[in-house]
């Protein structure tokens, strides 16, 4: 990868987030019944509290939280609905846990919600390029964004002349706002609109994409190109993803997604020894 600085820090509920020097884990909390992966945990609240207990003595850095799936083909959820879902397990993580919260949402109501419950961190799947409202609701704030190129429904050119400029048009929506580009994180978007073997280029290929010069977030956890390589169900897809997330931590990845952090910490631990550098512990 050429040498470029890194970005500069993000605070997120009061957590310095240094780029460059080692890859941060965000854990995934799916309040959804229909997930793909299979890890729906609905509206059990003691159940999503118990799961982001575990991630965090596991090695997680942020707290993903979701009541819509972005599965293909998922059926929508309204506003009301989703924060119905996402406001008692939040309000309860918030005095519970000192994790950041994300909330995972292309709704600007529901945004307006979670942020005023605690949250600080909007994963937007739609790259800001959805509801137009989203944008001014974050930037009224000190929250930071995901914004994630998504390539369905979008003319294919080439992998990453799209996400190049799927992410350039998330800038200006969010110039418009005046939501700070020093508040964005970037996701090129695996699984969303790309053919099995493309999602596997971007990995190849994500080092290109730092020359934009903002932290870049891969989820490739569990993802169905790893059963089609593989011929694996999703249950069995742990090892795939633990060489997607290394070779995208490799490739130039600060955050990775994922729903095994106990594993995926481990594998992101090793891999930055590596691509970062590592010295004994000196007791």
């Amino acid at each position: 990868m050429p040498d470029l600085p890194c970005p500069a820090p993000i605070t997120l509920a009061g957590r310095r987030f240094d780029w460059g020097r080692r890859t941060y884990l965000m854990g995934i909390l799916n309040l959804t019944c229909d997930s793909f992966a299979g890890d729906g945990l609905a509206a059990d609240v003691d159940r999503a509290l118990a799961q982001a207990e575990r991630f965090a003595a596991e090695g997680a850095d942020i707290l993903d939280l979701g009541a819509e799936s972005t599965r293909p083909g998922f059926t929508p959820v309204s506003a009301e609905q989703q924060i119905a879902r996402l406001l008692p397990v939040l309000e309860r993580l918030r005095d519970l846990c000192d994790l950041p919260l994300s909330v995972d949402t292309t709704s600007g109501e529901v945004a307006q919600a979670v942020l005023a419950a605690g949250a600080s961190l909007i994963n937007d799947t739609s790259g800001l390029r959805g509801d137009t409202g989203l944008a001014s609701t974050v930037a009224e704030t000190a929250a930071a964004a995901v914004v994630m190129h998504n390539q369905r429904g979008r003319p294919f050119r080439d992998v990453i002349a799209d996400i190049r400029a799927g992410l350039a048009a998330s800038f200006r929506v969010a110039a418009r706002a005046g939501l700070p580009r020093e508040r964005l994180i970037i996701d090129p978007g695996l699984g969303f609109g790309w053919e099995p073997q493309q999602n596997l280029e971007i990995v190849r290929r994500l080092g290109e994409l730092r020359g934009l010069g903002r932290p870049i977030l891969v989820g490739p956890s569990r993802k169905s190109a790893i059963g089609l390589v593989l011929d694996v169900p999703v249950e069995q897809r742990l090892e795939g993803t633990a060489a997607l997330v290394a070779l995208a931590i490799a490739n130039g990845a600060d955050i990775v997604r994922v729903h095994d952090v106990g594993a995926m910490s481990r594998v992101a631990r090793m891999t930055d020894a590596v691509v970062r550098g590592w010295e004994p512990s000196r007791g």
